[in-house]
């Protein structure tokens, strides 16, 4: 049997701090990292630069078939009526088989030197790798997502309500958890964690302590 890479699944909804903590682990444990969103946020730049609508089948599906992964750090991709749009185009299941295939490849063949990769997104954990040695499944309320995700626009110098984020907060959360193909859901045999009320220090060593343990149990059977 050929070696397998080292993968941490890790899903949640939007502004629930999943993000933040991949780019720690990937630093801590030399992990290469994908976040999943950025290529849903790329098919609907796609969509919306030739002025289609990100509802549109069609159109999304040969945005999909056109994302470059080398494009992946445009700024633009980070706008909120992009993350709105993404949210549309994620519910398309054309969109999301051509996407598959990208995700997959890089959970199996991380770029070097990475010993393994660890993917954020929606359906990490059910869908794209679910043989992840590690799922994670990071969550908060509504409430405490949208007054983190309102303080870090403002931070960034962009005017944010709370009560708009809030709305636009809801509105994801209904169409990635109500979509028919691949809703946002935790696996099984994921490791759920409410972010509410926890620091995220307290939560980043506890994932610590999980994939350290799962690296010495990997190693162990190879």
């Amino acid at each position: 049997m050929g070696y397998r890479p080292f993968v941490i699944a890790i899903d949640g909804p939007a502004a629930s701090g999943k993000g933040t903590l991949a780019r720690r682990l990937a630093e801590r444990f030399a992990l290469a990292r994908l976040d999943t969103g950025t290529l849903y946020r790329a098919t609907a730049l796609l969509v919306l630069d030739a002025a289609g609508d990100p509802a549109d089948p069609r159109a999304a599906e040969f945005a999909a078939r056109r994302v470059d992964p080398q494009r992946l750090a445009d700024p633009r991709l980070r706008a909120d009526a992009i993350a709105s749009a993404a949210s549309v185009v994620a519910a398309i299941p054309e969109v999301r088989r051509v996407l598959l295939g990208l995700q997959q490849d890089f959970a199996e063949h991380p770029p070097v030197p990475a010993r393994g990769a660890v993917l954020d997104g929606r359906d990490i954990g059910t869908i794209v790798c679910p043989q992840a040695d590690v799922k994670l499944f990071i969550t908060a309320s509504t409430e405490a997502r949208a007054a983190r995700r309102a303080k870090e626009l403002r931070e960034q110098g962009a005017p944010a309500i709370y009560e708009n984020v809030l709305q636009d907060l809801n509105e994801r959360d209904a169409r990635d958890s109500g979509r028919r193909a691949a809703p946002l859901k935790a696996a099984h045999d994921a490791h759920v964690i409410d972010t509410t009320t926890l620091d995220a220090d307290v939560v980043f060593e506890r994932v610590c302590a999980l994939v350290a343990r799962a690296l010495k149990e990997k190693e162990w059977q190879q």
